[in-house]
């Protein structure tokens, strides 16, 4: 896997927190705005979106640490 792979795995991970945590946030204000429930739905949206940030974060980097620990083993 070269470098240039790497980079633009790395800007993509910043583009998928970014929008999951936005797309969380502006969900909740949608869900706000209907149910009339103020701030309590874009606290379980932020939530929401941070949750999936971490997961989705998790995964993408995975394969790099694997590629990284099977380097040290050789």
């Amino acid at each position: 896997m070269g470098r240039r792979y790497a980079a633009l795995r790395l800007v993509g991970v910043g583009f998928y927190i970014g929008g999951s945590i936005v797309v969380g946030v502006i969900s909740g204000l949608w869900l706000d705005a209907k149910l009339n429930t103020a701030p309590i739905m874009v606290i379980a949206g932020l939530f929401i979106g941070l949750v999936v940030a971490f997961y989705g974060v998790y995964r993408m980097l995975l394969p790099l640490i694997n590629n990284k620990q099977n380097k040290g083993d050789g």
